[in-house]
């Protein structure tokens, strides 16, 4: 494999695999060896679907706001918070008015990741 393509843009809507996680909830994934980054948009007071899996996962909220709703818990995020989401835990995410742009980053990565599909996994 080249260098080159092991180097991403975060904007770039053509590159990663593609998957619609929910309606109004879709991502771009890149998955490594050990990790997972999965970019996802949430469209403007959309909601994913409540899950869980056996992975740690983190978050950064890149634009917009949104309230995570995680072990029961709703908290509200800006731009430039992050979280950690242990395995096992119950989580989704809604979006505030104007959507927002998540990146998500699994550990290990998730296996029904790996390939475009839709759903959750």
């Amino acid at each position: 494999m080249s260098q080159a393509e092991e180097f991403h843009n975060l904007d770039d809507e053509t590159q990663g695999l593609a998957r619609e996680l929910a309606p109004g909830v879709t991502t771009r994934i890149f998955p490594g060896e050990h990790a997972m980054l999965s970019v996802v948009r949430i469209a403007p007071n959309a909601m994913g679907t409540m899950h869980d899996h056996p992975e740690e996962q983190w978050g950064v909220l890149l634009d917009g706001s949104a309230v995570r709703i995680q072990g029961g818990e709703e908290i509200a995020v800006k731009k430039g918070d992050f979280w950690r989401t242990p395995g096992g835990v119950p989580h989704t995410m809604k979006a505030g008015p104007e959507g927002c742009r998540v990146l998500d980053i699994f550990a290990p990565p998730r296996e029904a990741y790996r390939k475009q599909g839709k759903g959750f996994g």
